[in-house]
């Protein structure tokens, strides 16, 4: 019996009414689930408080699970989102960084990068050029793979789809996240 049968089959159960079957599911995709939300929060216990949250979320909403998908794709949507929502609230409490008039003109258009030539600029770029390669080895395999076979490979996300054995949906998830990832290292350079 395979995972995903093994996966609706607690739901079943948990649809039926048997809560203990639920406490099976996350005793089985807790660590994953708290590892996922990590990517996006970075400290240990709010990924574990947004964790939490998205098992309660998917606790109410599992009389509505059709198994349409896996349990665990349909529990890593709903904690991508309430990690999503996490950041939101988050920006929305935080007064944002004062930015003075002497930086302001450092955001203009992002022309100082753009400007080739000179000794600083391109120390700027290849610091820029490092990080985005950090950032892709950081990545966990399936982002690295997918985000490499696309952007270095050039392969279209059909062929990423074949390579990687796994539906054109997931491909394009991967990729968006690694490239989130990325960008969010490297945004301080730009």
């Amino acid at each position: 019996m395979g995972t995903s049968q093994t996966d609706l089959e607690l739901v079943k159960r948990v649809q039926a009414g048997e809560k203990g079957a639920f406490d099976v599911l996350v005793l089985k995709y807790q660590q994953k689930v708290v590892n996922l939300v990590m990517r996006y929060v970075r400290d240990q216990h709010t990924a574990m408080d947004i964790s939490q949250e998205a098992f309660i979320k998917a606790y109410k909403g599992l009389q509505n699970f059709r198994g349409d998908s896996a349990f665990y794709t349909w529990l890593y949507r709903i904690a991508i989102n309430t990690a999503k929502n996490h950041l939101v609230t988050m920006s929305r409490r935080l007064p944002a960084n004062d930015i003075d008039a002497q930086e302001a003109e450092q955001y203009d258009s992002a022309d100082a990068l753009r400007d080739g030539g000179n000794p600083e600029t391109e120390m700027q770029k290849d610091e820029v050029h490092q990080a985005i390669i950090s950032a892709i080895e950081q990545l966990p395999d399936d982002l690295r793979t997918a985000i490499s076979l696309r952007e270095i490979e050039g392969l279209s996300y059909e062929e990423i789809a074949d390579a990687m054995d796994c539906p054109i949906g997931t491909v394009r998830s991967r990729i968006f996240r690694a490239r989130e990832s990325i960008e969010a290292k490297i945004g301080p350079l730009l």
